[in-house]
């Protein structure tokens, strides 16, 4: 009798185990061979490198802002370290202290229309780009009005070493005022009166063989 109830207490528990496995097959499905796999490349939110961008400040309304993904921290830091070896020199906080007073002189050249000002200041491709917009406006009788009240921040968020020719892109986050005026002084783009918050993603260059050590603007984008 011993043999014949383990032989029963042997099917009970077979009978109970293969319930479970149908009830976890019907609620969890099972693999075909046809799901797709994941793939850590396809990850939707990697950074991707930002397109290189040669435009004027202050005039139209701003396209909508892509999201920024910043590089880490090390990204940076590795870049800067590129730097000084192409220049032990290269100082980040000096840098930035520079880079905050061109950036204001940039913008109100380029508001005044003073080519000449801006000349100095900028990669040949970033001046073809700034004068050409300084012509249309001139054309359409147009005056640009900028003040800048304040620069918030501006940080170093890509930085590195190609050749000789040491690349630093600086995000400066600021409050202008920009109006743009027609002929007769009315306002067409712009508010003469209210403040608004400027990003600007600019990139300054400058080659380690070069007896000047001033930075140009190469490239510039914003918000």
């Amino acid at each position: 009798m011993d043999g014949l109830g383990q032989y029963f207490d042997i099917i009970l528990f077979a009978m109970i185990a293969g319930f479970i496995i149908l009830r976890l097959r019907s609620v969890l499905g099972r693999r075909t061979g046809l799901e797709r796999r994941h793939d850590p490349s396809r990850n939707p939110f990697a950074p991707r490198p930002p397109d290189r961008v040669v435009g004027a400040p202050g005039r139209g309304k701003p396209a909508p802002a892509p999201v920024q993904i910043l590089p880490p921290a090390d990204t940076v830091a590795a870049g800067v370290a590129a730097l000084r070896r192409g220049d032990p020199g290269f100082d980040s906080a000096h840098f930035l202290e520079g880079a905050r007073t061109a950036f204001t002189m940039i913008v109100e050249a380029f508001a005044k229309g003073d080519a000449a000002a801006l000349r100095p200041l900028l990669g040949e491709d970033v001046y073809r780009a700034f004068v050409k917009a300084i012509e249309q406006r001139r054309a359409a009788g147009e005056t640009l009005e900028t003040r800048i009240l304040r620069i918030d921040d501006a940080d170093i968020v890509r930085a590195g070493l190609d050749g000789h020719t040491m690349h630093v892109t600086t995000k400066f986050v600021s409050q202008q005022i920009n109006a743009t005026r027609a002929s007769d002084g009315s306002v067409v783009d712009g508010d003469p009166e209210h403040p608004s918050e400027k990003i600007d993603t600019w990139t300054f260059a400058r080659d380690t063989r070069s007896a000047d050590p001033n930075w140009v603007l190469v490239a510039t984008g914003g918000a």
